[in-house]
């Protein structure tokens, strides 16, 4: 079993903290572990009449604007409930209410270095209300696709988001879409 021996944050801001642990391992021997540490986030399917709903904002660690399924994290409240999140996430970003929201399960998105766990919902039955989007979002624009265009830009490589690729491969497996 590892064990951790020393535990320090080393950066935080109101998104995430990093912190470095000094560990041994099992056989004893030490080591250092770098860990981002983030509340736990949403990610949604909004599917409604053969229509997939994405949104598209600039993503400045890779500096180009990229589409993805809306999705997110509550930092002001990370404990929140996570269906309560991704319904949350759903209207802010799109603007979309759902009458139906399944729960999918749950992955991690990079477990070598950062502890987010992510909910994946597949939303359906949807009427428009209005969004309301962060100050960090101000770019941010939501598209519907047709199922086999949007099936199409994961093909191309027009879709590079990890979550939202692995969140649609666990619907498709499920066949919920």
């Amino acid at each position: 079993m590892f064990k951790t021996i020393r535990s320090k944050v080393v950066y935080k801001n109101k998104w995430m903290s990093v912190r470095e642990d000094d560990i041994a391992r099992p056989s004893g021997e030490k080591g250092i572990y770098g860990v981002v540490d983030k509340p736990d986030c949403a990610v949604i399917l909004a599917v409604d009449e053969g229509r997939i709903h994405l949104v598209q904002q600039y993503r400045y660690t890779v500096q180009q604007r990229c589409w993805e399924f809306p999705q997110g994290a509550w930092e002001s409240n990370p404990d929140a409930d996570h269906l309560a999140l991704a319904k949350g996430e759903l209207k802010e970003e799109t603007g979309l209410k759902a009458e139906s929201m399944i729960y999918l399960g749950q992955q991690y998105i990079a477990y070598g270095f950062l502890n987010q766990t992510c909910h994946i919902y597949y939303a359906s039955q949807l009427s428009y209300v209005g969004n309301c989007l962060d100050v960090e979002e101000e770019d941010l624009i939501t598209r519907s696709f047709e199922l086999q265009e949007f099936e199409q830009m994961i093909i191309k490589g027009e879709i590079k988001d990890n979550v939202t690729i692995a969140a649609y491969g666990l619907a498709k497996l499920k066949k919920v879409v």
